[in-house]
């Protein structure tokens, strides 16, 4: 089926929902493509109406404060409180229980956290154990029948004007996935087209196969939410989901396979979970700035430990103390990357190509105490200060082995959605030199999926641990 043919008639249940088919525009005389490259991201979700509901809810638990009316601080702690611990939503469709044991713990953390200031600050107004339990109650029950009221708005707003929506991988996959979503509208999410390598078989929405032809649907059918089927991401369709990225799109992967459990993101009863291999990711800011402070902060203390190796080796080795090679950095950048160097290549097809030099026999005492000791890695710290490289992050590789791997393990090119590093979860896990690519792109994509400074913090603790027992790579 051409990307210019429309739904099929309404004998074909699944699609007959009273929707509007998938509109394209014909292509331009000019042949360019449309693909509306940095479209403004779309409007996010208000959060005023949850955090109106927080706020009135405290207001609603402060009547259980003694004497309230002569303390307002006590009020303002709790206000404080409800802005301070609002629960963040990322799913594509929330409701009141979803949510329960956050808001309820939340709000118990606040009112403990009153109940510590107040007898810090007055023991006079220490809160008893009735006044704490009947806060709480109140704060609890008003916050929940508050914010269902909103996402029961929300649910209905969607169920009434659904999100048109792309999905993307093979093509018998997608139209199944997309029937299921049309037969469950109250999921927000309507399938207006397919994207797919190859048509298949005719039926079901309109499958589009270039991308002029995404590019048209996006910008005539104003679709900004877009499903990927996993693994399709894995499977070659990784540059197209960064452009839909880049075009303003909200992506989810979707299992088409394995239904979602327990408080898992689910749509239709698929596992969804969303992507963000953009350079917006969040928290990127405090990575970064993490790197800059730490990689400063080191650079001082080791400098003399720079000019000792360099002058060493200098000697030991002769010229040509620092290795620089091209490596492949975050979204498929080339970077040179700095070490000292501990072996002279032949030429630079061995540089390029050759896997490992571990083992090499003519490698001197010192280089190999360089290698042994990881001291050769110490001017990447230069890399990190740049930007070229994180302190925490898949390790770069050079691009003659990212094509090789990324043909051979599906996943390997998904390790470029963030910058590499020095250090990562993958090699604390004993995945350094000669191991297996898989288990490291493996560890390399839960890193990314599961970031958090904290992880980063984790990482670089246990590194340190590693490299006083490590026997070398």
């Amino acid at each position: 089926m051409t990307a210019e043919s429309t739904v099929p008639s309404p004998g074909a249940q699944p699609w007959d929902h009273g929707l509007s088919p998938l509109s394209v525009l014909p292509a331009r005389a000019t042949g360019g493509s449309l693909f509306p490259v940095r479209r403004s991201p779309a409007r996010p979700t208000s959060p005023l109406p949850l955090l109106a509901a927080d706020l009135l809810a405290a207001l609603v638990g402060a009547l259980a404060l003694e004497g309230a009316v002569h303390s307002p601080l006590l009020v303002a702690v709790l206000v404080a409180g409800a802005i301070v611990l609002q629960p963040r939503a990322v799913r594509p469709v929330l409701g009141v229980l979803d949510e329960l044991p956050s808001v309820c713990g939340r709000i118990a953390v606040t009112w403990l956290a009153l109940a510590a200031l107040c007898a810090a600050y007055d023991p006079g107004l220490a809160l008893s154990a009735r006044s704490l339990l009947l806060g709480w109650t109140l704060h609890a029950a008003a916050a929940c029948a508050g914010r269902g009221a909103v996402h029961w708005r929300r649910r209905a707003v969607l169920a009434g004007r659904p999100r048109p929506a792309l999905v993307v991988g093979p093509a018998a996959t997608s139209q199944r996935v997309a029937a299921a979503l049309l037969r469950h509208p109250r999921c927000g999410v309507r399938p207006v087209g397919v994207v797919a390598e190859h048509s298949g078989d005719p039926g079901g929405l309109p499958v589009l196969t270039t991308e002029e032809e995404v590019g048209r649907a996006l910008i005539q059918n104003g679709v900004r939410d877009v499903l990927s089927i996993a693994p399709a991401m894995r499977n070659g369709q990784e540059p197209l989901t960064r452009r839909l990225l880049e075009a303003g799109c909200t992506v989810w992967e979707l299992d088409a396979e394995r239904p979602a459990h327990g408080t898992s993101d689910q749509l239709a009863g698929f596992a969804v979970r969303r992507l963000d291999l953009g350079p917006g990711r969040p928290g990127s800011l405090g990575k970064r700035l993490l790197d800059v402070l730490v990689s400063g902060a080191l650079l001082l203390p080791v400098s003399p430990v720079l000019l000792l190796c360099a002058v060493v080796l200098r000697l030991t080795d002769g010229p040509g103390v620092l290795f620089r090679q091209e490596r492949i950095g975050k979204d498929g950048r080339p970077f040179t990357l700095l070490k000292f160097r501990t072996h002279r290549p032949v030429d630079q097809h061995e540089a390029a190509t050759r896997w490992s030099v571990a083992g090499e026999r003519d490698m001197t005492p010192f280089c190999r105490f360089l290698r042994v000791s990881s001291l050769d890695e110490l001017p990447q710290l230069w890399n990190v200060f740049r930007g070229d490289m994180s302190l925490v992050g898949p390790r770069p590789e050079r691009p003659y082995f990212v094509s090789l791997f990324s043909q051979a393990h599906p996943g390997y090119a998904d390790r470029h959605r963030m910058r590499t590093g020095i250090t990562g979860l993958a090699q604390i896990n004993g995945l350094r030199g000669d191991t297996s690519i898989e288990d490291r792109a493996r560890f390399d994509n839960a890193y990314i999926d599961n970031w958090s400074l904290w992880q980063d913090v984790c990482i670089m603790l246990r590194t340190a641990v590693a490299l006083v027992r490590s026997a070398g790579s």
